[in-house]
């Protein structure tokens, strides 16, 4: 390896883009895989976990990592796209280490690990774990504790299992990731560990990493909640997701989470759950952007500049007799959100908007929803009721969520490039 630092800290390292030698992105670093044999010895670092292709995570090994810079990493670019698979022998740095609590042995001083760094050997010219970083529980009033770098034969705790491991220093690397990252870091922790870390998290990060999760994991960590904070992560949930996870339950717990729920909250997420499954009513979204006739463009542009808005939903405002809240008064068109930058910001929204598009019907099936935003070249659609009232909006990506095939983010994308070629296999 070329103009590689002498050390370098798993923590910083996550997130990092790897490129292949033409200078391509092919993934993401996620952990860093070692085999620890005692407390005597530094690990051996076996190689890199990547994600790539969105969600698929892969093994790089070492020896395929040609240059670790300030901000990238460079490979070799031949790697094995197989699913990685974590052996027994293995751990994983950031999703195993971080937290564990550690005595120094010089000192006797007892903390929780918060990075690790990793060296070249001088003989070998292997990756090896050389220094802990760990730092002792606050005292008094003051908010962290002091904080310690040492080798990584002077640290006792790092070779053996943990009951009850803690948390702190991972949920704080979750917390700067992507909901879609932390949930990928968050899916392939043990059992165990990924109960702590989801019980760590806030209310409104948890709810934000669970809608990225497979089911499965978002039940497993439901039900590992109270049902007090259960129905809060819930609350915290946009509805059509919060509907789908309910429906996954068991028919005694939902009724439990949904009476625990605030009655505007869970009414929403009961109206979801009592549409046929894959129509416009099961997969829309019921908290669009609406407005009145009288609205101005200044009014709506201030809406749809709201962050917790994705780009589907602030696509275009949604015009409605009073009441606003969904089931609206009369549906009376829409307003694109190119045609309102267009318009003086003092314009009535009613002078912008669209009254010839036929709005959806809350029955409409998986194939007309499809068909009505090719149609009509829109990233989402009205829902209407048989009294031509607001429901929601169906977004391209709820249908995308309900078209494409389980397990569909485990699959690599079929496209040519260094980044698809087989030759290397794990040693």
């Amino acid at each position: 390896m070329s103009a590689t630092p002498s050390r370098v800290y798993a923590a910083r390292l996550v997130g990092l883009p790897i490129f292949d030698p033409q200078g391509d992105q092919v993934g993401k670093v996620r952990d860093l895989v070692v085999t620890v044999r005692s407390e005597a010895v530094r690990p051996r670092v076996l190689g890199i976990v990547a994600e790539v292709f969105g969600r698929r995570r892969i093994f790089v090994p070492m020896t395929r990592v040609t240059n670790v810079d300030s901000g990238q990493v460079y490979t070799t670019g031949l790697l094995n796209m197989r699913r990685f698979e974590q052996r027994s022998t293995e751990t994983l740095v950031i999703g195993e280490m971080l937290d564990r609590t550690v005595t120094i042995k010089p000192s006797g001083v007892t903390g929780t690990v918060y990075d690790v760094a990793m060296e070249r050997a001088r003989v070998r010219g292997d990756w090896e774990l050389c220094r802990v970083a760990v730092r002792e529980p606050g005292k008094g009033l003051r908010r962290r504790g002091q904080s310690h770098v040492v080798e990584w034969d002077e640290v006792d705790g790092l070779t053996r299992p943990e009951d009850g491991q803690g948390a702190t220093h991972l949920v704080a690397a979750l917390n700067d990731m992507k909901p879609a990252d932390a949930a990928n870091i968050l899916h392939d922790l043990p059992t165990e560990r990924r109960t702590a870390v989801a019980l760590a998290l806030d209310d409104e990060r948890l709810a934000d990493v669970l809608e990225e999760l497979p089911e499965e994991d978002q039940v497993e960590i439901l039900e590992g909640l109270d049902s007090e904070r259960a129905a809060d992560v819930l609350e915290e949930m946009s509805a059509d997701d919060a509907a789908d996870l309910v429906a996954d339950l068991p028919p005694e717990t939902q009724e439990i989470l949904l009476r625990l729920m605030e009655p505007d909250e869970a009414e929403d997420v009961r109206r979801l759950m009592s549409y046929v499954e894959d129509t416009a009513g099961a997969m829309m979204t019921p908290e669009p952007v609406i407005l009145g006739p009288d609205a101005t463009i200044a009014d709506a542009l201030a809406h749809v500049r709201n962050p917790d808005h994705t780009p589907s939903l602030a696509a275009m405002v949604y015009v409605c007799r009073q009441p606003l809240e969904p089931p609206t008064g009369k549906f009376l068109g829409v307003a694109h959100i190119q045609r309102l930058l267009r318009e003086p910001p003092s314009t009535l929204v009613a002078g912008a908007m669209d009254d010839a598009l036929e709005p959806l019907r809350a029955e409409a099936t998986i194939d007309e929803v499809a068909g009505y935003l090719a149609t009509y070249n829109l990233v989402a659609a009205p829902v209407v009721d048989e009294n031509g009232r607001l429901l929601g909006t169906v977004t391209v990506d709820d249908l995308l969520d309900h078209m494409l095939p389980a397990g569909w983010r485990d699959r690599p994308e079929r496209r040519g490039g260094a980044s698809q070629r087989t030759g290397v296999r794990r040693g």
